[in-house]
C-alpha cells in the first residue's frame, strides 16, 4: 500500500528553506525543547504526558518510547500510537518530508501491541497494524499489516502472521 501523504508544491528555494512559512518557528522551538527532554527522560509516564499534553500526540496506555526516540519536530500531532506498544531505542517517526520543489505531510498510525525495534525510521503516511513487529534498523516506507513481522531497507515481509495471531 502506498503511503497516504499530501503534497504541497513550492516555488523558489528548496522547501526546507521555506519551512517557517508552513510551521511557526515558535512551535518548532517549543517542540524541539520538549522532544529533547523526552529523548533523555527515563520516566515513561512523564514522556507520555509530554507527548500527549505538550506535543498533541495520541498515545495509548502503557505505550513505551525508549531512550533517544525522535518524533517529528514540526508536526508531532500527526502521530498516533495505540496501547501497550514499544518504540525502540533511537527510532525516528516522521510526519513531514521537505524536498526541493515540494513538501509532503502524512499521518503516522501505529497500532496497539506493536513492537518497533531499535534504530527504525518510520516515514510519513504509514499505518502499522496491531500486533505487528518491525525489526531493528528498518525503514518503514509502506503500511504494515496487523500481526506481521517485517524488516529491512527496503522493508520486506519476513512472516505474514506472527505466533500470537488469531486463527
Amino acid at each position: 500500500m502506498l503511503r497516504k501523504i499530501t503534497r504541497y508544491p513550492t516555488e523558489g528555494p528548496n522547501a526546507l528553506w521555506q519551512v517557517y512559512s508552513t510551521v511557526s518557528p515558535w512551535k518548532a522551538v517549543k517542540n524541539f525543547i520538549f522532544i529533547q527532554l523526552t529523548r533523555y527522560c527515563p520516566l515513561l509516564p512523564v514522556k507520555n504526558w509530554i507527548y500527549r499534553r505538550v506535543l498533541g500526540m495520541k498515545v495509548g496506555q502503557t505505550t513505551s518510547f525508549a531512550l533517544m526516540v525522535m518524533v517529528d519536530v514540526f508536526f508531532p500531532e500527526k502521530i498516533t500510537v495505540g496501547n501497550n506498544s514499544i518504540i525502540g531505542y533511537n527510532s525516528t517517526i516522521l510526519t513531514h518530508e521537505y524536498l526541493i520543489k515540494e513538501y509532503r505531510l502524512g499521518e503516522v498510525h501505529i497500532g496497539s501491541n506493536v513492537m518497533i525495534g531499535a534504530n527504525c525510521t518510520i516515514l510519513p503516511g504509514v499505518t502499522i497494524g496491531d500486533h505487528a513487529v518491525v525489526a531493528a534498523g528498518s525503514v518503514v516506507h509502506k503500511d504494515v499489516a496487523p500481526y506481521s513481522f517485517v524488516g529491512g531497507n527496503p522493508l520486506q515481509v519476513i512472516r505474514e502472521k506472527i505466533d500470537d495471531a488469531p486463527q
